[in-house]
C-alpha cells in the first residue's frame, strides 16, 4: 500500500508499505478514505517532535471504513464508517478513568498514530484499543463533516471546556489557523458575552470576518488594545493561545485580566518563559497539554445536528499519489489555504 512516511528530519517520502495486520485483539484495521495534513505532521517533519520514530507512516487525522476487527473489538465491526482518535488510549488506567487519556499509561498511550506507530496518510492503518479509538459517524453525515473530529476538533472541543467559559465572559482567541477556528466553533457554542479573535493574516481574518460575522477580530499588533476596551475588566475573562510563537505566548497572558484563565492549546517549537515579575498581581490560572480527545461521540451527535460545521476549513483536496504537492502547498500556505483533505479514492 502507499503511505506517507517520516524517513529523516527534513524528509517525508510518499512508500509503497505491507499493508497493516492486527496484532493484538483490541486491535481494528480501517481502510483510510480521507485523511488531511496537520501542522504537528510539520513538527514532525522539521525534527521538532523527538519522540516521532524514522520510518513511521505520518497522519493522525482521518476518517475510513472498517475492514477487520480482533476478536476483543465490541463497539464496531467491519463496514462501519468511522472517524479515528488523535489519542491511543486504553479506557481502564487511572488517567483514562478520570478523562485524562492523553497521559493513558499504556506504552502507546496518547498521541501514538503518526508519531511512534504507523498513522493515517496510507491506504490503511491499524488502530489500537479500537472500542476507544474509533467512532462510528452517524448516518448522513459525510466524510468531510466528520473529517477533524478525532483532532483539531476534538483539541477545540477539550479547550473550551476546560476553559470553564460563562455566559458574561469576554473570550480572546489568539490564532486563526485551523485549530484556531475550531477552538472558535466550540467556543461559540458556550455562548459567551463576546468572543475577540486575534489573528496576523489578514486573509484568515477576512475568513473569520465572512463566516462568523459577531465574533470581533483583530491583528496582533493592536490586540492588547482592543481587547482592553471591548472587556469589562481590563482584558479577556479567558484566554486560548492557540498561534504558539513566543509573541503569541506574551500577548495571551497579557491580554488576560486579573484571576482570568489562560489556556494554552498551542504546541511550541520552542521553550516558553513565565515573566513572574511582570506578572505579579495577575494571579493568573494556565491551563496546558496536550488533547484529552475522548468528546468525539458527542462531537459527532453535534455534527449531525447542524451545530458544528469545519467543512469551510477544506480548501483542498489532494490524492494520496500527490501527497507531496500537497505539503508543499501547506506548508508554504499558498492559496489561502487552510486546511488540505487528502483522499485515497481517486
Amino acid at each position: 500500500m502507499l503511505a506517507y512516511t517520516y524517513v529523516e528530519p527534513g524528509h517525508f517520502a510518499l512508500l509503497d508499505k505491507p499493508k497493516p495486520v492486527l496484532r493484538d485483539v483490541r486491535d481494528a484495521i480501517v481502510r483510510v478514505t480521507l485523511s488531511s495534513i496537520c501542522t504537528s505532521d510539520l513538527h514532525i517533519k522539521h525534527g521538532s517532535v523527538p519522540r516521532a520514530v524514522p520510518g513511521i507512516t505520518v497522519g493522525h487525522e482521518m476518517v475510513g471504513v472498517v475492514e477487520q476487527v480482533g476478536e476483543a473489538v465490541q463497539t464496531v465491526k467491519p463496514g462501519d464508517r468511522v472517524t479515528v482518535n488523535v489519542e491511543t488510549f486504553c479506557g481502564h488506567c487511572f488517567f483514562c478513568q478520570n478523562g485524562f487519556v492523553n497521559n493513558c499509561e499504556d506504552p502507546d498511550g496518547g498521541w501514538a498514530l503518526g508519531c511512534r506507530i504507523d498513522g493515517g496518510q496510507a491506504e490503511y492503518v491499524r488502530v489500537p484499543y479500537a472500542d476507544q479509538g474509533l467512532n462510528r459517524i452517524p448516518d448522513g453525515v459525510s466524510d468531510r463533516q466528520a473529517l477533524f473530529t478525532g483532532d483539531i476538533l476534538a483539541t477545540g472541543f477539550w479547550a473550551a471546556r476546560i476553559s470553564e467559559i460563562q455566559p458574561s465572559d469576554t473570550v480572546f482567541i489568539i490564532g486563526a489557523g485551523p485549530t484556531g477556528i475550531c477552538t472558535l466553533l466550540c467556543t461559540m457554542l458556550r455562548n459567551p458575552r463576546r468572543i475577540i479573535v486575534c489573528e496576523s493574516d489578514p486573509v484568515r481574518r477576512r475568513f473569520v470576518q465572512e463566516h462568523y460575522p459577531d465574533v470581533l477580530t483583530v491583528s496582533p499588533a493592536h490586540a492588547l488594545e482592543f481587547v482592553r476596551h471591548n472587556s469589562g475588566h481590563g482584558g479577556a475573562d479567558v484566554v486560548l493561545e492557540v498561534a504558539g510563537t513566543d509573541d503569541s505566548f506574551r500577548l495571551a497572558w497579557e491580554c488576560a485580566r486579573p484571576n482570568a484563565i489562560v489556556t494554552i492549546v498551542a504546541l511550541y517549537d520552542q521553550p516558553q518563559v513565565l515573566p513572574l515579575p511582570d506578572m505579579y498581581g495577575k494571579n493568573l490560572t494556565f491551563k496546558t497539554g496536550g488533547v484529552d480527545s475522548c468528546d468525539c461521540a458527542e462531537i459527532l451527535q453535534l455534527i449531525a445536528a447542524g451545530e458544528l460545521d469545519t467543512t469551510p476549513l477544506i480548501t483542498h483536496i489532494f490524492p494520496l499519489s500527490e501527497i507531496d504537492a500537497a505539503y508543499a502547498l501547506f506548508e508554504g500556505k499558498r492559496d489561502h489555504v487552510i486546511k488540505v483533505a487528502i483522499t485515497t479514492e481517486e
